[in-house]
């Protein structure tokens, strides 16, 4: 059995949840989401709290069951609370800005790299002497934001042999050795 299919859902004030045709829609403080259901997922709402039903236990429904409760759990904490991101720039002359929804990175590349960011993201960088360059991403869409910071990393994954390169904050790089004399 699904653990996390069968788990019911609270809903906070302030949100309200409409499903028609398979389509769920959130709508809470920050904004709104929606998102559709497969065939035979069923959704209940009474007493602000929200179930989830599959038709049978095959595995297919099984796995859709769980996926799609942890979707809308997410969406109702986005549009309630938000998400969000930090990334760390590791490098000698790594540097990071950014002005409305534009993020210029500077990142050892012989050209700046400038990435337009969607208008769900709210973007900070902050750069302190001394200490790396941090990129702070906010939303209230968890697929968008995991996307964009996934995105920005890209451009330079940290290396195993100094570790230089954009990472998450608290993430750990496994370093190797360098070749032995």
């Amino acid at each position: 059995m699904s653990r996390i299919g069968k788990a019911i859902i609270t809903v906070p004030a302030g949100v309200t949840i409409t499903e028609k045709d398979g389509l769920v829609t959130v709508k809470g403080p920050k904004g709104e989401l929606s998102q559709e259901l497969t065939e035979g997922i069923t959704l209940e709402q009474k007493d602000g709290e929200l179930t989830f039903s599959r038709p049978s236990d095959s595995k297919q429904h099984r796995a859709l069951h769980g996926l799609y409760r942890a979707l809308v759990n997410n969406m109702i904490l986005g549009t309630t609370e938000g998400f969000t991101k930090k990334l760390e720039l590791v490098g000698v002359g790594y540097r990071a800005s950014h002005s409305g929804q534009k993020l210029e990175l500077a990142l050892g590349f012989s050209h700046g790299i400038v990435l337009e960011l969607p208008k769900e993201v709210v973007i900070d960088t902050l750069t302190e002497k001394g200490k790396n360059p941090i990129i702070t991403l906010t939303s209230y869409d968890k697929q968008l934001l995991g996307m964009v910071a996934a995105k920005i990393r890209s451009f330079r994954k940290p290396e195993p042999y100094k570790g230089k390169g954009v990472r998450f904050v608290g993430e750990i790089v496994r370093r190797k050795a360098g070749k032995s004399a």
